[in-house]
């Protein structure tokens, strides 16, 4: 072949290079083209993100919980110790206060059926401390609840604590409306709807069925819930409708707004506050099936508060 074919040839081939490339580029279109508007009832959007429930990690937002004391003895006194360090190791020592404190521990059992909220104490360093006797042995999850110094929204951080003895397995109390605590009746009206906010209401009795109307001001209202899910312990964010003021009572019903991450059994514990003592009513609520109820089967929750002196 002459030079003059070969220029040919090369010629012809770079066109039909061309060529085909012009034919892929017309049937895949700009690679910044919009995309094709969306049929009538679809949509492109990404889904929503879903913010994981409270306490189910040891580190978020860049701060941890340092559980120092990760186990105790059942029925024996023993002190709970623990640090909430940031993001370079460093002991969290600003908080905002919330509920009239700058930190709530709560301690429940995985079971369920052991609850204690308590106030510990925090030194200099930024170590908190607490007294607390744990009755069963098993398998526990402590909760941090707090408000860092400055921050928009409050912080719950979860660490697992070990209560060693002899193991007896508990099941969870079944449903039942009301609940009873030290010869006060407390009634649960309301149910759990998965997804959005729910209305309950705990309307409290004493020993003769009267309506208790002295209930005094707790951490700011007449009423602290926590509540918790079955299985995982997620802690949900609960919400009183009315604060309390200086040393005024109220009652007998007291009402907040909780709402469900998901379907499922969920225990609530109510403090309540009369003649100067907290006691705590607690309740087995299941959500998604339209009916919220408490309990009054045995055994009991083993309930209290303990830890409630010298708070920060």
């Amino acid at each position: 072949m002459n030079p003059l074919q070969k220029i040919g040839a090369f010629t012809a081939a770079l066109g039909a290079a061309f060529g085909a490339a012009y034919g892929i580029g017309v049937g895949i279109g700009p690679l910044d083209a919009d995309p094709e508007p969306a049929a009538h009832g679809e949509s492109h959007a990404p889904p929503a993100r879903v913010e994981a429930p409270a306490g189910l990690q040891v580190s978020e937002r860049g701060l941890t919980l340092d559980l120092r004391t990760t186990a105790l003895p059942a029925g024996r006194p023993g002190t709970l110790e623990f640090v909430v360090r940031d993001a370079h190791g460093d002991a969290l020592t600003a908080y905002d206060r919330a509920h009239g404190k700058q930190l709530h521990l709560i301690v429940a059992s995985r079971d369920l059926t052991t609850y204690r909220h308590l106030h510990p104490v925090r030194a200099a360093d930024g170590t908190w401390s607490t007294p607390v006797t744990l009755p069963a042995a098993g398998a526990y999850r402590v909760f941090a609840d707090f408000v860092p110094a400055g921050a928009e929204k409050g912080l719950t951080l979860g660490a697992d604590l070990t209560v060693t003895g002899r193991y007896t397995a508990t099941e969870l109390p079944p449903p039942s409306p009301t609940a009873t605590v030290d010869g006060y009746t407390v009634t649960l009206e309301g149910s759990l709807a998965p997804g959005r906010e729910s209305d309950l209401t705990f309307t409290v009795r004493d020993a003769h069925g009267d309506p208790v109307t002295r209930l005094q001001p707790y951490l700011g209202a007449y009423g602290h819930l926590v509540a918790l899910r079955s299985g995982d312990l997620a802690y949900l964010h609960v919400h009183p409708h009315d604060a309390a003021e200086g040393d005024a009572t109220s009652g007998p019903a007291v009402s907040f707004a909780a709402t469900t991450p998901s379907a499922g059994t969920y225990r609530l514990f109510l403090d309540f506050k009369v003649g100067g003592e907290v006691r705590t009513a607690a309740f087995t609520v299941t959500a998604g099936t339209g009916a919220g109820a408490g309990h009054t089967a045995p055994p009991p929750a083993e309930t209290g508060h303990e830890g409630t002196h010298g708070h920060p």
